[in-house]
C-alpha cells in the first residue's frame, strides 16, 4: 500500500488519465489537422506541377518562335543580300552600259572634230593655194595677157554651168 500513499503516484495516475481523455479527441482534431495539411501540401504540390508543365509548355512555345524568328531573319538576311548582289549587278551594267555610250560620244566628237579640223586646213590650203596662184599668175602674165585669159574664161562660163 505503500504505493498508494505516494503522491507522486496519484500525480502520475491523473496524468494518464488526464492523457487517456485528452487524447481521443486531441487525436482526431491532431490528426484531422495533419491530414487537412497533407491534403493541402498535395493540392499545393499538384498545382506547382500543374504550373511546371505549363510554363514549360510556354518556355517550348517561346523556344519554337524563337527558332522559327531566327530562321525567317536568316531567309530575310539571305533575301537582302541576294537583292543587294542584283542591285550591285545591275549597277555595274548600268555604267558599263554609260561608258560605253560616253567613250561612243566622245569618240563622235573627237570624229567631227577632226573632219572639222581636216575641213579648215583644206580650206586655209585652198585660200593659200588661190593666193599663191594668184601671186604666180599675176607675176608671170601681163596685161594683155590677163584680158585674153579673162575673155576666154567669161567665153567658156557657159558652157561649164551647163
Amino acid at each position: 500500500m505503500h504505493l498508494f500513499a505516494n503522491p507522486e503516484f496519484w500525480v502520475a495516475v491523473a496524468g494518464a488519465v488526464f492523457l487517456a481523455v485528452v487524447w481521443r479527441p486531441a487525436r482526431r482534431s491532431l490528426l484531422g489537422g495533419l491530414d487537412a495539411r497533407a491534403a493541402r501540401i498535395r493540392g499545393e504540390l499538384d498545382e506547382a506541377r500543374r504550373l511546371r508543365e505549363e510554363a514549360e509548355q510556354l518556355l517550348a512555345g517561346y523556344r519554337r518562335k524563337e527558332h522559327e524568328a531566327a530562321a525567317e531573319a536568316e531567309a530575310i538576311i539571305a533575301q537582302a543580300q541576294a537583292e543587294a548582289r542584283r542591285v550591285a549587278e545591275q549597277s555595274a551594267r548600268d555604267l558599263e552600259e554609260a561608258l560605253a555610250r560616253r567613250q561612243r560620244l566622245a569618240e563622235e566628237r573627237i570624229a567631227q572634230a577632226e573632219a572639222k579640223a581636216i575641213g579648215e586646213i583644206r580650206a586655209v590650203a585652198v585660200d593659200v593655194a588661190i593666193a599663191a596662184a594668184r601671186d604666180v599668175i599675176a607675176a608671170e602674165t601681163d596685161a594683155s595677157r590677163g584680158a585674153t585669159l579673162i575673155d576666154s574664161a567669161i567665153a567658156a562660163l557657159p558652157e561649164r554651168l551647163r
